[in-house]
């Protein structure tokens, strides 16, 4: 969306820890200024746990709050998709993506092809139903599965994942371009989508 303004709100810290109550405090900060910067879209690369239902948790709610004001909330799945001995698990979106009125993505892998017809749903990427509230999620996938874009030199993503850098066609400085996977890859690849519709 080459036309889209960009608002960023962190909440996370450096180490990609933070407390849920920041982002609740964010979607709060959409719902009372989405006119003046005319936010029309909200990228939720972050989830937490399901621990009750959408109807009484914190952070779906105030998801629903934004979407109840007109803004689209589009969240990532989590990369719950497989237990601790590498089975498939299902019932592990995480929330707000277990909420019916945000639009839940997985991610899913071209398996480093053109083709189409070997895409899947990548093993990491969450699947449904939803725990407790047994709704059909994820809604879509999108492509999450070794995306490039570009590094921040100084980074904690790049001081901990040097084997993930990517050097571009023209000499840089420093090393410019940044693979990762995960459900949070995907997540913008919609929000894009939707910020053209």
């Amino acid at each position: 969306a080459p036309d889209a303004s960009i608002v960023g709100l962190k909440v996370l810290d450096a180490h990609g820890a933070g407390n849920i109550s920041h982002i609740i405090a964010a979607l709060d900060w959409v719902l009372t200024n989405h006119q003046q910067y005319n936010i029309r879209v909200v990228n939720m690369s972050v989830g937490a746990g399901v621990y009750e239902s959408y109807w009484t948790d914190p952070l779906t709610l105030a998801a629903k709050r934004v979407v109840d004001a007109g803004v689209v909330v589009v969240t990532a799945a989590g990369n719950r998709g497989r237990n601790a001995q590498g089975q498939p698990q299902w019932g592990a979106i995480v929330a707000p993506g277990n909420a019916p009125w945000v639009i839940t993505v997985g991610a899913s892998s071209t398996h480093g092809t053109t083709l189409r017809e070997d895409d899947t749903m990548a093993g990491f990427s969450s699947r449904g139903p939803t725990y407790l509230d047994w709704g059909a999620k994820p809604d879509l996938v999108a492509p999450g599965a070794g995306s490039v874009s570009l590094a921040a030199p100084g980074s904690t993503l790049v001081a901990s994942l040097p084997h993930m850098l990517f050097a571009g066609q023209v000499p840089t400085a420093s090393i410019p371009y940044l693979s990762l996977s995960g459900t949070s890859m995907a997540a913008p690849v919609v929000s894009g989508a939707v910020a053209l519709m």
